[in-house]
């Protein structure tokens, strides 16, 4: 009776154990990995776990708001789902909390339930440890060095190519130290006949050659003149910028709209180069590059910070402190894009009269490259480059074989009704191709169209 009541007692005392173990593992209030995707998602324009943005880092924010103002995670809720309720309640520590940000409005989240806000506090409570990145491999398991080793071989084969160039020169010259010297009387008198020889050749066939000359000549000058007519044509030009920008992460990865930043494309004359306080509407918050997003071939993470610092620097804003110093360095861009003094050209004529119809004739001439957008059909597939060049010629030939072949588009919006007198007069001027209309006939290549 004994010994049951005491194998009795230690099966309690071990399913009492279970049970709190059992709890302290799943007595967690929400799931980390999933308030770490929440917090990405709605967080982190504003916030950062270890250091200050617009808001203060939340790595702890339930122990500190506990400690510093005494509240409670149903607080905590009830600030992020609208703190400015919150605050007209009358709540001291929410408007503590405002005043000390420099009465920074938080965006509300109405839209995140109780178990969204548990899964994100527990996140910045218990965040789990980021995952090893893996590294790419060779065939014996090593980590690939193949960029260095590659290069390190190409270095080693010019050496050695240059080294038995200049072995085949060296042989070349003492060679014919030793045929010179080797030479008899009767060799060089069958020289000197040879060249008197060919002499008494030219004498009797100059005309021939003063023709090939004139061939030579002639074809010098075509090639001087076609030299000349390339002069200011820098298809494939790409300088190196003092911010490096890659219109690729921007406009290809991220989605982000050409005119967020060249605001004054579609309705200007010029599309201008963005300021840097453009590019601080997003990089104030975003400090750091998120390296798993997209990274270029030799580029790292350090590198991208780098850049980000250099917008800093420029318009002397300080990350720690969340605010201006007053110190800016202006950036000295390279124009790419940039037309003589005696083209005119107006941005906002193409891409809002002109975008449909530009991207249709585009599309039409090219089935196996088509764009979407007008921008693409000049400046080429920008949201595919990191680093912007010049993709077409910009000649004026370029020019007028666009004019000739992209059609007006007659049902554009912007000018259907106020050019419809216009338009059933051309359609019955040109009947041809059932009525199909291009810019060169509405004066498209009018001389005083592009030149003052």
């Amino acid at each position: 009776m004994i010994s049951w009541r005491k194998h009795y007692r230690q099966t309690l005392i071990t399913i009492g154990l279970l049970l709190s173990t059992s709890a302290s593992i799943y007595g967690q209030d929400g799931d980390p990995k999933n308030g770490e995707k929440l917090f990405k998602a709605n967080c982190t324009a504003c916030h950062d776990l270890d250091k200050q943005l617009v808001g203060p880092p939340l790595k702890g924010v339930v122990e500190r708001v506990k400690t510093e103002g005494g509240v409670d995670k149903d607080w905590l809720h009830k600030w992020i789902k609208d703190n400015k309720a919150l605050r007209a309640s009358g709540d001291k520590y929410a408007n503590e909390i405002f005043e000390k940000f420099n009465k920074t409005e938080m965006q509300q989240f109405p839209n995140l339930s109780d178990k969204d806000i548990d899964d994100i506090l527990e996140f910045t409570t218990n965040p789990p440890a980021p995952e090893p990145k893996k590294e790419t491999t060779t065939e014996e398991g090593t980590a690939s060095t193949a960029p260095a080793a590659d290069k390190t071989t190409s270095n080693v084969v010019i050496i050695s190519l240059l080294a038995i160039a200049a072995l085949l020169v060296w042989i070349l010259i003492k060679l014919r130290q030793l045929v010179k010297l080797g030479q008899s009387e009767d060799l060089a008198g069958l020289n000197e006949t040879r060249v008197r020889s060919f002499s008494e050749i030219y004498q009797k066939y100059h005309y021939v050659g003063k023709g090939l000359i004139a061939i030579l000549a002639l074809l010098a000058t075509y090639g001087i003149w076609n030299w000349i007519m390339w002069i200011g044509v820098y298809k494939g030009y790409k300088p190196e910028q003092p911010i490096y920008f890659s219109h690729k992460i921007h406009a290809g990865e991220q989605k982000i709209d050409c005119q967020l930043c060249h605001s004054s494309a579609k309705y200007g004359k010029v599309s201008e180069i963005p300021s840097m306080n453009v590019c601080m509407n997003c990089h104030r918050s975003i400090s750091e590059y998120n390296a798993d997003h997209y990274m270029e071939p030799g580029k790292d993470k350090a590198f991208y910070d780098a850049e980000i610092q250099k917008i800093y620097a420029a318009t002397g804003w300080d990350p720690a402190k969340q605010q201006y110093t007053g110190k800016t360095q202006p950036v000295e861009w390279t124009r790419i894009h940039n037309m003589p003094d005696f083209v005119y050209f107006n941005h906002s004529q193409h891409v809002v009269a002109g975008e449909q119809a530009i991207i249709n004739s585009f599309n039409k001439k090219n089935p196996n490259n088509k764009i979407d957008v007008v921008c693409k059909a000049c400046h080429g597939k920008i949201d595919t480059m990191n680093v912007v060049q010049m993709a077409n010629d910009f000649t004026m030939g370029w020019c007028i074989e666009c004019h000739r072949t992209t059609e007006v588009d007659m049902n554009n919006g912007y000018n259907k009704e106020y050019f419809k007198n216009l338009h059933d007069k051309l359609k019955k001027q040109y009947p041809k191709d059932g009525g199909k209309i291009t810019v060169d006939a509405i004066g498209g290549l009018e001389c005083g169209k592009c030149h003052y």
